[in-house]
């Protein structure tokens, strides 16, 4: 599979707490904090959720 590097861009600040419970199972704690994870449709089912505050690009 590919791999993808999420980054936190946003405040969770003001977002629900399931959205806030998204990006800590993702790995991101801080504002700039980089993860890289499996491209499974588990993590991008994730990262739909929170779209609105990560970046996401693929690792080639």
């Amino acid at each position: 599979m590919a791999k993808i590097r999420i980054r936190l861009a946003r405040s969770v600040i003001g977002s629900l707490p399931r959205q806030r419970a998204t990006v800590r199972s993702l790995g991101l704690r801080k504002i700039g904090s980089v993860t890289e994870q499996e491209a499974s449709p588990a993590v991008l089912g994730m990262v739909k959720v929170v779209s609105h505050l990560v970046t996401v690009e693929e690792i080639k």
